[in-house]
């Protein structure tokens, strides 16, 4: 008897549920779908960006935990600068794909320009810490390290001198991302996802 009364109920409310009134409204300027549930209430359907789920974070002692919490903040501060970094990688590579190398490097070089006049104030107050977790970010994405892309994009002379710049920082910028090598790195590096489809593609 328990399931036919369930069953009779599961019909009812999605015969029910098939006949809610539904609608767009505009909220903020932005146009969104919503339906009005059974208790009368308006519910407004809208997309989320993509979240990163994860377990709760295991430490071997509050020294490793504070370590976290602080690459974490870092990792947020530089995460918008990672993002366009990848980004306007990828639009350099795809620019220039059919482009003479001479060619390819005066667009690349036009807009890096371009990006200094935007970035170069912040990321000049980058600290040095945030600085490595920014380079990180990039390589981890990019599967490349940071020197080989500057080589890449604006030739070996450059390469050299952010190479050797790097270095007076504690950084060795033809070493790459090395998954394992700092695994509280590896754990906030997780929850960011700096790919080229999150930066707009």
């Amino acid at each position: 008897m328990f399931r036919i009364i369930a069953i009779v109920v599961c019909v009812f409310f999605a015969l029910h549920s098939s006949a809610q009134q539904r609608g767009n409204l505009v909220v903020g300027g932005k146009l969104y779908p919503f339906i009005v549930d059974d208790c009368g209430d308006t519910l407004i359907v809208a997309n989320l960006n993509d979240v990163s789920v994860s377990s709760p974070r295991m430490f071997a002692d509050e020294e490793e935990a504070k370590k976290y919490r602080r690459y974490r903040r870092y990792a947020a501060d530089v995460y918008p600068y990672a993002v366009e970094a990848i980004k306007v990688f990828h639009q350099v590579q795809e620019a220039t794909e059919d482009m003479r190398r001479g060619k390819a490097k005066r667009y690349a070089k036009h807009l890096h320009k371009d990006m200094k006049d935007n970035f170069e104030d912040p990321l000049k107050n980058l600290t040095k810490t945030q600085g490595m977790i920014l380079i990180k970010m990039v390589e981890r994405e990019l599967e490349t390290p940071a020197y080989f892309v500057i080589k890449d994009l604006r030739g070996g002379w450059t390469a050299n001198y952010w190479g050797t710049v790097g270095k007076l920082f504690g950084h060795n910028l033809k070493e790459g991302y090395i998954p394992g090598k700092d695994h509280i790195l590896d754990m906030v590096l997780d929850d960011f996802d700096v790919s080229h489809k999150s930066a707009g593609k």
